[in-house]
């Protein structure tokens, strides 16, 4: 069972609400010199020159002041809870830049990808947060890159780890 703020169960239950649930976006990679920061919702006014909007959370180690989550025109689809299917999301970047497709492609091995939802009027306070992600698939054109994302492939995983030996498993040669 997913645990709640008594604020989001009170805002899931009105008909009406001025709450604004904010997905908090953290991607890591050893190319990167600083996590990349992002926000689904113009929070409050970052810089004037030049314009930035964003969030200010302490979520993933970020210090509110100089590191922000920088709002970005975005669509997440968080992973589901089923247990039929796997964990996996996409996130939608709207209205980028050419060379982020560029720079997309450029990278050999996977990024890790943290998301986390917040209220607007509450950003250090979780609400759901799914961790460790790592980044699947990367698409991208003139107007949107979409991410997909999802847990670790267990078949990455070395599976057997040790071998079956009459030393190591007496149990299997009676």
């Amino acid at each position: 069972m997913r645990r709640l703020s008594l604020n989001a169960r009170r805002i899931g239950e009105e008909a009406n609400t001025a709450a604004i649930e904010v997905a908090l976006i953290c991607i890591e990679h050893p190319g990167l010199e600083a996590p990349v920061r992002l926000s689904s919702d113009p929070t409050e006014r970052l810089s004037v020159e030049p314009l930035a909007y964003g969030t200010r959370s302490t979520w993933c180690a970020a210090n509110p002041l100089s590191d922000p989550y920088l709002f970005v025109l975005a669509s997440v689809e968080v992973p589901s809870d089923l247990e039929d299917a796997p964990a996996e999301g996409v996130l939608v970047l709207e209205n980028v830049d050419r060379d982020i497709a560029t720079l997309l492609r450029s990278f050999t091995d996977r990024a890790r990808i943290h998301l986390a939802v917040v209220l607007a009027g509450s950003a250090n306070l979780i609400e759901v947060e799914f961790r460790d992600m790592q980044i699947t698939s990367a698409e991208g054109d003139v107007g949107e890159v979409s991410l997909s994302f999802s847990r670790a492939p267990i078949e990455e995983e070395t599976v057997p780890m040790d071998r079956f030996t009459k030393n190591r498993f007496p149990g299997l040669f009676r």
